[in-house]
């Protein structure tokens, strides 16, 4: 089993460099709207998403719990503007599910925006956002998200499990990158991104206990370092995670000493503004991966009660 030190290392760093580096999360309000508005409201979603991952594992230590609700104020605050921005969004393109997928987490711990409540709710009782063209697992993560805001998903969760990728457990060798985070995000969906392991049915369980450490020494060898740490995230929603050593050792070593993590083999140079939309992500899953797999580990260090 990984030392927990490494693993807890890893994700302090990762906050920390997340910390140094907030702005990155910016918006462009001027933007055409018919080439983005919304491509740059991703980052901040996902990093709400990740901090509620670190508040409800609990295995944070003082300084990185400060520093991710630090983060959170910053985002919400400055770059969303006290979650106008969303409402802005949700104008803009009024049956996106974006603002929703990014508000979600937000409002998990705490925060609140009442208009972007109120489109939530209408929206979900159109046909439009039920059936609007996404992937299966995308599809699956949104009902799964409907359920967390309370309302009735639609579809159901347990409608769209059998349409991903995952689910019907292909052949393992096919397995390339686009197929690998398709993967991931099936198994974050499924086990509400690592809080029930046994959201996943037992044979994609299986699955996964027996292909995983095969994908993940692949990934490790080309230095496939977001992608990799996506597996590792994996491995710890597991109901039996492997913690494998060799890889948190290699994906450890790929981290820089500022803390930041290079998505494909070592740190890009250039612009700062362009390579954090490089670095920002498997920094990210950094972060979110070792809090889990830190959790893992100390819950089987700790010794049941009799």
């Amino acid at each position: 089993m990984t030392d927990p030190r490494l693993i807890h290392h890893v994700g302090a760093r990762a906050i920390e460099w997340l910390w140094a580096h907030r702005d990155g999360f910016r918006l462009q309000p001027d933007v055409d709207p018919e080439v983005g508005f919304l491509e740059r409201f991703k980052p901040i979603g996902e990093l709400a998403l990740i901090c509620t991952v670190l508040f409800r594992e609990g295995v944070a230590g003082s300084r990185q719990a400060h520093l991710a609700r630090q983060l959170l104020d910053h985002t919400w605050r400055e770059t969303l503007d006290g979650g106008r921005m969303l409402v802005r969004a949700q104008r803009t393109e009024p049956f996106s599910t974006v603002p929703f997928e990014v508000y979600l987490p937000f409002r998990e711990l705490g925060y609140s925006q009442p208009e972007v409540e109120r489109a939530t709710v209408l929206n979900h009782r159109l046909d439009s956002w039920a059936r609007f063209p996404v992937t299966p697992t995308r599809r699956l993560g949104l009902s799964a998200f409907q359920r967390r805001f309370g309302l009735t998903p639609r579809p159901p969760e347990s409608a769209l499990t059998d349409a991903t990728w995952l689910a019907a457990t292909p052949e393992p060798w096919t397995v390339e990158g686009h197929t690998a985070y398709d993967i991931t995000h099936t198994v974050f969906h499924l086990t509400d991104w690592g809080e029930r392991p046994d959201g996943l049915p037992p044979r994609v369980a299986d699955y996964l206990a027996l292909w995983l450490p095969v994908w993940t020494d692949d990934w490790l060898d080309l230095r496939r370092w977001d992608l990799l740490g996506e597996l590792l995230a994996v491995d710890a929603c597991l109901p039996r995670p492997a913690l494998d050593e060799r890889a948190w050792t290699g994906f450890a070593a790929a981290q820089q000493p500022d803390g930041a993590v290079p998505a494909v083999r070592a740190m890009p140079d250039g612009d700062p503004d362009e390579v954090f939309d490089l670095v920002y992500h498997p920094t990210l899953v950094a972060a979110f991966a070792s809090v889990l797999a830190t959790s893992r580990v100390l819950s089987a260090l700790v010794p049941t009660a009799s």
